[in-house]
């Protein structure tokens, strides 16, 4: 039985808590926020310790694991402590916010030979597993453009504002878009060139962005935005033009479009639907389910992380960083 801990207790630490119940290896022992009541809601649906800070927790728990769910401003440094005190890790994403913390954190694991899985969670969901799928066999021959959309309404939901806060954030580029980036270099690789383009809003923080990826063969188009009306449903999905078809996963669902003509509906099923109140803009929380599954599995056998190891995880915030450079930079507020 592996034994966390999670510090962070907002929606993603929740979503987690919920995931863990039906994971048969995980027994969370303690979690941890600064709102107290959102700890104890949680400690009370795994019997667990409640500890007043992520840091007390790290520091004090006896636990295997330590998952993140905290701010992207304070995954770093969580993590580092973490890693140092001989634990596993499992940090959502976006792994860090600069190129100094991914470097930290890479040299830390490094020295202390810790497990760390990025919650790059795409990388695990349904339709998305397919496409890597079809595309590594070659079925469709090779992907010639790609076209990858992620939006939503403006975010209402963070503690203390946080997401709004460039600083603490990284705008729509790190907190939302960097899943379409990151699938987009697990599928096809490093892009041999990038451009970018996005919009602000009145103080400065991007609020949309468009990027083209070139790569060898192919042309990738990826668009992030979260500044849409309030009740503006979130929407992801891509459109994928291989040699032979083109698949497109959109409202509704996944089809591919045969270059002689005709269409198929893949069969794309979910291996665990969860029943949770905890809601979200997710095509189905079995995604999250897997990659914790996937994650407490490899602990418990001893196996490497390989879906969405520590490096991943900063080479694909690196590149949301060159994109942001390339467009100009984050405000300078």
């Amino acid at each position: 039985m592996v034994k966390i801990g999670i510090v962070g207790c907002g929606f993603m630490g929740a979503n987690h808590s919920e995931c863990y119940r039906h994971v048969a290896k995980a027994n969370v022992t303690c979690v941890a926020d600064v709102r107290r009541e959102n700890a104890e809601k949680i400690a009370r649906m795994h019997s667990a310790k409640v500890y007043d800070s992520a840091k007390e927790l790290i520091l004090n728990a006896d636990v295997d694991v330590i998952d993140i769910c905290l701010p992207t401003y304070l995954h770093a440094e969580n993590a580092v402590l973490a890693m140092k005190k001989g634990r596993s890790v499992f940090i959502e994403k976006p792994v860090c916010m600069t190129k100094e913390e991914g470097a930290l954190l890479l040299k830390t694991q490094e020295e202390t030979g810790a497990k760390v899985h990025v919650g790059q969670v795409v990388r695990m969901w349904d339709e998305y597993v397919w496409l890597k799928n079809v595309a590594d066999s070659g079925k469709y021959g090779k992907i010639l453009s790609a076209v990858f959309t992620r939006i939503s309404a403006k975010p209402e939901w963070d503690w203390e504002n946080w997401l709004k806060d460039t600083k603490k954030s990284g705008d729509v580029a790190l907190d939302l878009h960097i899943h379409d980036v990151d699938f987009m270099r697990y599928l096809l690789g490093e892009p041999q060139n990038v451009t970018s383009s996005v919009t602000k809003n009145e103080k400065g923080a991007i609020e949309q962005i468009f990027s083209c990826f070139d790569y060898k063969d192919a042309k990738v188009f990826v668009e992030g935005c979260w500044d849409y009306p309030v009740g503006f449903p979130f929407t992801m999905g891509y459109r994928v033009k291989f040699e032979n078809a083109t698949a497109v996963l959109d409202e509704n669902g996944l089809n591919v479009y045969l270059k002689e003509g005709g269409w198929i509906k893949p069969d794309v099923r979910t291996e665990h639907e969860l029943n949770s109140e905890i809601g979200g803009n997710a095509l189905s929380e079995d995604a999250y389910f897997k990659e914790l599954k996937y994650f407490v599995d490899c602990i418990e056998e001893g196996n490497p992380l390989t879906v969405a190891p520590l490096s991943e995880g900063v080479k694909s915030v690196e590149l949301v960083l060159c994109e942001v450079e390339n467009a100009g930079g984050f405000t300078k507020e």
